[in-house]
């Protein structure tokens, strides 16, 4: 992977921008929080499926924020295997981790219980970070 090729047509060529990516998260750790607090006022599908679409994203772009020059389908796969893990983690119920769950920091990082939906919601919120990376990347090649 040397060629700053990487899987499925997606191409890394010179690495993301690090200031690009720490507002890209900083943007959408706002618009999870108040997708959250403010989900009364949205359609209960948006309400109920968009903040765990967006934690994905976030872990995504996170990811990228670290690994700067690593391709997008190893990002995505890290940040999948990690939303994955944390959804898995909530099927353990032991009264210390359930206790870091009812921290808000806690319950935001760890939620609290199982669900499959989850599942779902993170592969889309993946699959909006690797449309962006591919969409931006698409554009920078054509300049």
């Amino acid at each position: 992977m040397g060629n700053g090729k990487c899987g499925m047509g997606i191409v890394r060529v010179d690495g993301r921008n690090r200031v690009l990516y720490a507002g890209f998260v900083a943007s959408t750790v706002a618009i999870g929080l108040a997708s959250r607090r403010f989900g009364d006022t949205l359609p209960t599908f948006i309400a109920a499926y968009l903040p765990d679409a967006l934690y994905a994203l976030m872990v995504f772009l996170l990811a990228g924020l670290i690994f700067p020059k690593s391709g997008t389908v190893r990002v995505a796969l890290a940040a999948l295997l990690f939303c994955y893990a944390i959804e898995a983690s909530q099927l353990y119920q032991a009264p210390w981790i359930n206790a870091v769950r009812q921290t808000r920091l806690g319950g935001l990082v760890l939620g609290f219980g199982f669900l499959w939906s989850d599942i779902l919601c993170y592969t889309v919120g993946v699959a909006a970070g690797v449309a962006g990376e591919w969409m931006h990347t698409r554009e920078r090649r054509k300049i």
